[in-house]
């Protein structure tokens, strides 16, 4: 094994995570928007829920390392039901005031 082959094999290695990276950030900026959806018109998780059953929808979900799958489509639906928009539920206050909540 050539000292070229590693280089370019990490080098395409860390392409590939950047893109599902990118894929996952249009997945959040997604369910960002329907939750927006829900608290103006009510209808976020039905807007999450076709948007990750369309075409394009399943293309960015399975790019982004997420399986398009039915039960997906439903955690997807979950997370806007909660109405927590992904900056707060992905910071590690939220995470710790809610391990907080379940422990009390």
């Amino acid at each position: 094994m050539s000292a070229d082959f590693v280089d370019s094999s990490a080098f395409n290695f860390e392409q590939g995570q950047r893109a599902r990276k990118l894929f996952a950030a249009v997945v959040l900026a997604a369910l960002d928007d329907a939750i927006a959806d829900d608290k103006k018109y009510g209808n976020g998780p039905e807007q999450i829920a076709r948007w990750a059953r369309s075409r394009d929808g399943r293309e960015v979900l399975s790019c982004s390392g997420v399986d398009p799958s039915e039960r997906a489509v439903s955690g997807l639906m979950a997370f806007v039901e909660n109405g927590v928009r992904t900056s707060v539920a992905l910071s590690r206050e939220e995470s710790e005031r809610r391990s907080q909540a379940e422990a009390a």
